[in-house]
């Protein structure tokens, strides 16, 4: 699934204003997805993050961009238990949540509510089905297939990543709707500093 970069920029732009972020993707061009975050959003610095097998992959494009604002790649599979980093000023993840069983989405937002700074954003991107169907059939094509290599992967439903987040302290803050029938979803960590 291809990410579509110039209306991300537009979005991520509004909510990534000068916070350092904190990127996961499992994407096979994450590498490619870094760099060109990191070059039309100069004032973000990026920390581009991957399971081990992603980051030579990550390693080439960072070494030919050879962009300022795009630190080394480090190794994050979201059910380590410890995350290689003391806190996330901001996140963004792209094409991962169908990719992962329902335990392992769970686990990244227990994750997530660990490390995420107060009052920080993430934003996820991706597929979801609302009402317990999918947006496109497309989307139930791409299901289908997600289903045929994992049986444990798939589309997941909008009201459960809702419920994941929420009942972890994230609200809301923006469902916005993206080309190729997929989501941004931006969260807001709602605690307090402490």
């Amino acid at each position: 699934m291809k990410i579509i970069k110039t209306p991300f920029c537009r979005q991520l732009a509004q909510f990534f204003v000068s916070q350092p972020l904190f990127g996961k993707s499992a994407a096979v061009r994450a590498g490619q997805h870094a760099c060109y975050f990191a070059r039309h959003l100069p004032h973000v610095k990026w920390q581009p993050t991957d399971r081990s097998e992603n980051i030579p992959g990550i390693c080439l494009w960072q070494e030919e961009a050879q962009l300022v604002n795009l630190k080394p790649p480090l190794t994050l599979d979201v059910t380590d238990a410890i995350w290689p980093c003391e806190s996330i000023d901001a996140l963004f993840t792209a094409n991962t949540l169908h990719i992962m069983s329902s335990d392992e989405v769970q686990t990244f937002f227990d994750r997530l509510a660990f490390y995420l700074n107060p009052h920080a954003l993430a934003c996820i991107y991706g597929p979801f089905n609302y009402n317990g169907a999918y947006t496109s059939d497309s989307n139930a094509h791409f299901d289908q297939w997600l289903k045929s290599q994992n049986t444990l992967s798939g589309i997941k439903d909008f009201e459960n990543i809702l419920f994941l987040a929420t009942s972890r302290g994230f609200n809301l803050m923006s469902d916005i709707v993206m080309p190729a029938n997929n989501r941004l979803l931006v969260i807001q960590n709602s605690k307090e500093p402490s």
